[in-house]
């Protein structure tokens, strides 16, 4: 199988399915990472913006990806006068890889560049232009997926036991040292590993990612 994982930032990858990409790597598929947003030199320091650029190739290279492509369109700035831009820049890289499964930010997540993302991938999902495309999947991010509106609260209905990869996936997150903290912020290895316990014990295994699935073709 070939999968898509799009990040509307550097580290939801990691921190939505990162023990998933392992597992499903070790078992054969291919990997392609596509990350939307990155840091741009207005609004951040030039060290800062070289030190995403390190973290950025670091999990590249931990990952094995198969492909990766950073849009690198401006973050927290994803907004309806460029959603034209995006679905077309999306479209164009699912018609390169051509998937068969992507996984996004949920809908319902708090941060609006998630919710934009997800939006321009879905509208670039339509079985008339990307019939490759049989499986979609959302993501679990926390700091964002457990903050969306409760009106419409994640509910999986996939999970994936991450018990042997969660100890990589950790690893993994540490790299984002930039975007970790510790307890009770929610971006913090602790509460990344209890999220992921929860889960397991919804699943009955030790450790898990849970996932929305949005649409399955067989």
């Amino acid at each position: 199988m070939r999968i898509m994982v799009i990040s509307p930032h550097p580290d939801d990858e990691t921190l939505g399915a990162g023990g998933s990409i392992l597992k499903l790597r070790d078992l054969g598929n291919e990997i392609h990472w596509l990350n939307i947003t990155d840091a741009k030199i207005e609004g951040y320091s030039a060290d800062f913006i070289e030190k995403r650029k390190n973290q950025i190739e670091r999990v590249r290279e931990y990952f094995s990806f198969n492909g990766f492509v950073n849009l690198k369109f401006p973050p927290a700035d994803l907004n309806d006068s460029i959603k034209g831009d995006l679905i077309n820049s999306m479209g164009k890289e699912f018609e390169r890889v051509k998937p068969d499964c992507i996984i996004l930010p949920d809908y319902n997540d708090a941060h609006s560049d998630h919710k934009y993302v997800f939006e321009a991938a879905y509208a670039c999902s339509k079985v008339f232009r990307h019939s490759y495309i049989k499986r979609i999947l959302t993501m679990e991010i926390i700091s964002e997926t457990n903050f969306g509106m409760p009106y419409d609260k994640f509910k999986p209905n996939l999970y994936i036991d991450i018990t042997n990869y969660f100890a990589d996936k950790a690893e993994a997150l540490r790299i984002y040292d930039t975007e970790l903290g510790d307890l009770p912020f929610p971006r913090s290895i602790e509460a990344v590993k209890a999220q992921a316990v929860m889960r397991g014990t919804e699943a009955g295994v030790f450790y898990a990612e849970a996932f929305r699935v949005i649409k399955e073709i067989e």
